[in-house]
């Protein structure tokens, strides 16, 4: 079967407006929930990080309050560490995007911190979305988008239909008064058509290749729809 590009984030902490680092990293689930139902499906998956950095997962996202009990979060411990494509991530300067079949992003607080700002991602997050190849992005992952900028200044995404965590989320989740900004806003402002659903509901749009979920819940059912353009 075909490789599935896991971008993921080599941020360890986002840093707040008052300065402060708030540790982080890549959401369990976001990544977990894909992982499984790539590999079931027969595809392998490769992972690259900015630096070719182990990732570091958010600890709150082990928690058994964001895994539906004490069962799902011991779950998603078991499938991270049979994640061996965690512990040796490419660097993602290095990828070449012919050899994969779609490319994936989860999200976390960690793109905030690094991928809205990564010009490699942007690059390759360009010419993904401009090869028609499946490209998925879920949560904060879409805090990569913000990178995809072309030559003339424009976001590459911009008039594209795109969810991720919404403002009503982040106010839910204690965070929008501490950010220095807000994702939906800088979406809004880079000239998507942002898509928003009920906090915490799982929603996913497509438009063309590009496949993005609001939030943490949204993973699997991300997955399922890229599943549906490789087979």
């Amino acid at each position: 079967m075909s490789k599935i590009l896991f971008v993921l984030t080599g941020a360890d902490h986002w840093t707040l407006a008052d300065g402060t680092p708030h540790p982080t990293g890549f959401w369990a689930e976001e990544a977990a929930a894909p992982y499984e139902a790539f590999k079931a499906a027969g595809h392998d998956v490769v992972v690259a990080t900015p630096g070719g950095v182990v990732p570091t997962v958010d600890q709150k996202s082990l928690a058994p309050e964001f895994n539906g009990g004490q069962e799902g979060a011991e779950k998603v411990e078991r499938t991270l560490a049979s994640m061996a494509e965690l512990r040796r991530p490419l660097k993602l300067s290095e990828v070449n995007l012919d050899d994969y079949a779609a490319v994936f992003y989860p999200g976390g607080h960690g793109p905030m911190e690094d991928l809205s700002g990564d010009t490699g991602s942007g690059r390759l997050l360009i010419r993904a979305l401009e090869s028609g190849k499946p490209l998925g992005v879920v949560c904060h992952g879409p805090a990569a988008l913000l990178a995809a900028t072309r030559e003339d200044g424009t976001n590459a995404f911009a008039g594209y239909r795109v969810s991720a965590f919404t403002n009503a989320e982040e106010t839910q989740a204690g965070f929008a008064d501490k950010a220095s900004w807000l994702l939906q806003d800088r979406l809004v402002a880079a000239g998507v058509d942002f898509q928003e659903g009920e906090p915490w509901i799982p929603k996913v749009v497509v438009d063309r290749n590009l496949v993005t979920g609001q939030n943490p819940a949204s993973a699997a059912p991300l997955a399922a729809e890229l599943l549906k353009k490789l087979a």
